[in-house]
């Protein structure tokens, strides 16, 4: 086996997780930003919550009001003629956007990498003008003695990349938008490189080109710049449809590692890696040529949207490689694999 999934699998839960308001429930708890410290394993999850009281006939957007912090309801009916619904997790109205749930970020501790306890509280919360529709799926990179996250913020205004970082996962702080709409799936490099910063990318085209992972320098981390296309779909592979950066780069004398999300035709996400030059990371030495995951147990087929497995997060001990992923948009789960299965997966 290229993995081996966690027999404890899911590993949290959304009954795990208690909702931020009484009012509330959690329906997701996933998309978790994994690094160690201080002797743990602390996962960055996402944390989705919608109202508990919804009407079967009615839809419902929860949205934050920046200016006065509580979270407002937009309601409509289903019946409604303006009223597009495409699955469980928004609508159209009038043919804008809106989210049937609102996300946050919150902590959860292991001495094990196994057995989480979540913290009681929301770590990160929805803030500003761009967060109104909420925030989501850190990652998470040490770098020169802190941790800097980068994070989806959602509005009306779009889908943003924004920066945070914290040196005790207590403490927040956030440096704006480093990446306007739609550039998401962002992961930075642990070091500098030839002196620069670099961060995987995933531009979403709107009428020209494929979403891919595209790969981008900067010298302050805020400002990025050199935008170039690194590892497109392929068709007639796993991943005909689109890619995107997963997990952080992952050093190693044959080059750095790229573990990667990425869809077919049909919509149903794989987990695969990509090998890239030491010095040059804008050059792919190799590619996978099979997948590393792809859903099969039952908490990834069946879930809040079905046949995911989405990564955002990893944690290394010499060899072993263990990937915190996303199941169904739903809950976390884990999976074991070495640096050597990942390399044989490659061409």
């Amino acid at each position: 086996m290229l993995v081996e999934r966690f027999a404890e699998n899911p590993l949290i839960t959304p009954d795990d997780v208690r909702p931020s308001r009484a009012d509330y429930e959690v329906i997701g708890a996933f998309n978790a930003g994994a690094v160690e410290y201080n002797g743990e394993t602390i996962l960055l999850l996402r944390i989705a919550q919608r109202p508990l009281d919804k009407p079967a006939d009615v839809q419902i957007a929860p949205i934050l009001n920046p200016d006065t912090g509580e979270i407002e309801l937009f309601r409509k009916n289903n019946n409604d003629p303006n009223i597009e619904i495409p699955d469980t997790r928004g609508f159209y109205y009038k043919s804008k956007l809106y989210l049937t749930s609102i996300s946050h970020l919150q902590l959860a501790r292991s001495t094990d990498g196994i057995n989480f306890t979540v913290d009681p509280n929301p770590a990160v919360f929805p803030k500003t003008p761009y967060e109104t529709f909420g925030i989501e799926d850190p990652r998470i990179t040490p770098l020169e003695g802190r941790f800097v996250i980068t994070y989806k913020v959602v509005s009306e205004n779009g889908i943003c990349t924004a920066l945070m970082e914290t040196e005790d996962f207590k403490t927040f702080h956030r440096k704006g938008i480093i990446f306007c709409p739609m550039n998401v799936d962002v992961v930075i490099f642990p070091e500098k490189i030839n002196g620069c910063y670099y961060a995987l990318t995933r531009p979403v085209p709107m009428y020209l080109g494929p979403p891919a992972i595209w790969i981008a320098s900067s010298p302050d981390l805020i400002n990025w710049g050199n935008h170039k296309p690194l590892l497109p779909p392929r068709p007639d592979y796993f991943d005909s449809s689109k890619t995107g950066a997963s997990c952080v780069p992952i050093k190693t004398e044959e080059g750095w590692i790229e573990i990667y999300h990425a869809s077919d035709e049909k919509n149903h996400y794989h987990i695969a890696a990509a090998l890239l030059d030491l010095d040059d990371p804008a050059k792919v030495i190799a590619r996978a040529k099979i997948p590393l995951m792809k859903p099969r147990a039952g908490y990834e087929t069946k879930g809040f949207f079905s046949n995911v497995v989405f990564a955002c997060g990893h944690t290394r001990k010499n060899d072993e490689i263990t990937i915190y992923y996303g199941a169904s948009d739903e809950s976390t789960a884990a999976a074991k694999t070495t640096i050597k299965k990942i390399v044989s997966t490659l061409q």
